[in-house]
């Protein structure tokens, strides 16, 4: 389908086929296979997902229907979800760390048609309840390995699908076209389930028109180049990678490339060197925590150094912070400092050709921004949320203001309720929770959207925000606190990977915190502290210490109230699998205080 002129590219398959048509050969996404990285083509792209579409609408998938996937970020994701959006169908993604009771919970809420399970660890899931999944119709199963011999008549493999799709597609050369032609911008085009914080996940609808709202937004905010880069590794699930890794390069053209794993990003971000990186605060720590340390192993003139060229990084980001011009001397000696120190660290961490990065989906530490400004990264924060299907408020020029997350996206507007709660309007607004009316009138009121999160406006319309609204600790006093601005200063720590503090109604702060284990156990090694396993780590008198310094340290940038008078290190690492943490790595701050009951209890028994 040639792109016509005063043809409006106002649907999510116009746009795509548009992409196909105009770049052809050129490559719009990579994977890595033994070890080198594949090039796949728009060209490759597009059949893919016309063939996808084509063979889902022959097996019964009629306009509106649900198709769900299940599958870490690999191309048949991409390939998959426009093939189903292009034909009318709307794309559910699914965790890959849910359980199989998580699965059927998905399938009968969406009354899911067809399931894409990745591997035999997926496929077994659905195959466990899909006796309870009435709607659903056939499962399809991208990567065969150990499943050579398994035979089902609801099962097929994925190459079957795209063998059914192309013979479709040479016996009725005109039925994709057709199909895309009756897509309106109106209709939904993918289903998120949120994360689920708090009770069962809701399924977000959101339409064509949210999306191309997204995908023009995307290109003010970044400016995309020619021959940009993207490491895609959070979930597709999540509406940030969907957003950023999906939709927004199907205007920019930007090639996306799937990591490996979550464990394999600091390699693959080396080797792709991304002209832009977009990530949750978790990555952002990481990436710092792992220089600092690094540091600790310098030379002194290696130390010397890079204390220097951070302070002068430093000068130049509070002349940018503040809107002035950069001085010459000082313009001159970032020179220096970048060309001899601080493009090496950009270059370790695998941002030395990255124009922008961007923090999202949860708050992040204001001295995490200040050391990525330093050493010359244009580093900023922005908010949004599934409902507002992507980015609700960013930067657009190189203003930063730090602890701020932007204004408002063009064409939308922010709003303060009187309980601080902050309000959203605008084209990006969802449509609503799938069979959730009454959750659904309770969030958009008026054409505004209730966020859940609290924060306030400056003189210039930069919001900040202070924590969800769920969250704030009000203690035994009646102090409202928030305890992310706490945790994110914690975190802040080569030392700490994670921190949740606990005060509600409590008379003082304590924390729950884990230690970052290969940090904490390089120092270790270094001080002649001796343990056996990361159990005996923690309890260690000698790291329990190293961590109270630490803790001192931030309870100095706080009022007496908001301190951490208390504190236990816990002999675990969060994770999604445990439930403790959602898949983009949020604290599921509920679940936690349930689970460690009994030691916060004993911090404030012994108080």
């Amino acid at each position: 389908m040639e792109e016509k002129e005063n043809v409006a590219l106002d649907t999510v398959p116009k746009i795509f086929w548009n992409a196909v048509n105009t770049r052809k050969n050129k490559t719009a996404m990579r994977e890595k296979d033994l070890g080198i990285w594949q090039s796949i083509s728009w060209k490759e792209y597009g059949e893919k997902a016309k063939y996808i579409g084509l063979a889902l609408n022959s097996l019964g998938l009629d306009k509106g229907d649900v198709v769900s996937i299940a599958s870490e970020g690999i191309p048949e994701w991409l390939f998959t979800d426009l093939g189903v959006i292009c034909v009318g169908g709307i794309s559910s993604g699914v965790y890959t760390t849910d359980s199989s009771s998580q699965v059927e919970y998905l399938v009968n809420d969406s009354k899911t048609n067809f399931y894409f399970a990745e591997n035999e660890e997926q496929l077994d899931k659905i195959l466990e309840v899909r006796e309870n999944c009435p709607s659903l119709k056939k499962i399809i199963i991208y990567d065969l390995e150990g499943l050579h011999d398994f035979s089902d008549p609801q099962v097929i493999s994925f190459s079957e699908l795209i063998k059914l799709g192309e013979s479709i597609d040479k016996n009725n050369p005109d039925l994709f076209e057709s199909l895309m032609a009756k897509v309106s911008p109106e209709d939904i085009a993918i289903l998120v389930y949120t994360s689920g914080t708090t009770g069962p996940s809701k399924g977000a609808m959101i339409s064509n028109k949210n999306i191309v709202y997204q995908i023009n937004t995307g290109i003010n905010i970044f400016k995309p180049q020619e021959n940009d880069e993207q490491l895609s590794f959070l979930p597709l699930c999540h509406i940030l990678e969907r957003t950023v890794s999906v939709m927004y390069p199907l205007q920019t053209a930007a090639v996306i490339n799937f990591a490996e794993s979550i464990d394999t990003v600091p390699e693959n971000i080396r080797e792709v060197s991304p002209t832009g990186f977009i990530a949750v605060p978790r990555i952002w720590e990481k990436f710092y925590s792992s220089i600092t340390i690094t540091m600790k192993d310098a030379t002194f003139i290696g130390k010397a150094f890079y204390k220097f060229a951070i302070s002068v990084g430093s000068k130049r980001k509070d002349y940018i912070l503040n809107g002035e011009p950069v001085p010459f001397t000082t313009q001159l000696l970032f020179g220096f400092c970048d060309q001899f120190v601080l493009k090496n660290i950009k270059k370790l961490l695998g941002l030395n050709n990255c124009r922008y990065a961007l923090s999202g989906a949860a708050p992040i530490s204001p001295e995490l921004i200040d050391w990525y400004l330093s050493i010359g990264l244009d580093m900023r924060e922005g908010w949004g949320m599934t409902e507002t299907a992507g980015i609700g408020t960013a930067f657009y020029s190189r203003e930063i203001k730090k602890g701020c997350v932007g204004r408002a996206i063009d064409g939308s507007e922010v709003q303060i309720a009187k309980d601080g709660e902050i309000l959203f309007r605008g084209p990006g607004v969802f449509c609503g929770y799938l069979n959730k009316p009454e959750q659904t009138k309770e969030t958009i009121i008026d054409g505004w959207l209730h966020t859940g999160d609290v924060g306030h406006l400056d003189n210039s319309g930069n919001l900040k925000i202070t924590d969800r609204k769920k969250d704030i600790i009000i203690t035994a006093g009646g102090k409202n606190i928030s305890p992310s601005e706490i945790e994110n200063e914690l975190k802040f720590s080569a030392f700490i990977s994670d921190a949740v503090v606990i005060g509600d109604k409590r008379k003082f702060l304590s924390c729950l915190i884990m230690i970052d284990e290969e940090n904490v156990m390089k120092f270790a090694q270094d001080h002649d502290v001796p343990f056996s396993n990361f159990e005996s780590l923690c309890k260690s008198k000698e790291i329990i210490d190293l961590i109270e310094v630490e803790v001192n340290q931030v309870n100095k940038k706080f009022a007496n109230v908001e301190q951490v008078k208390k504190f236990t290190l816990i002999d675990v690492q969060l994770t999604a699998e445990d439930d403790e943490l959602t898949p983009t790595m949020k604290l599921k701050r509920k679940f936690i205080n349930q689970k460690y009951t009994n030691i916060i209890e004993a911090m404030y028994k012994t108080a």
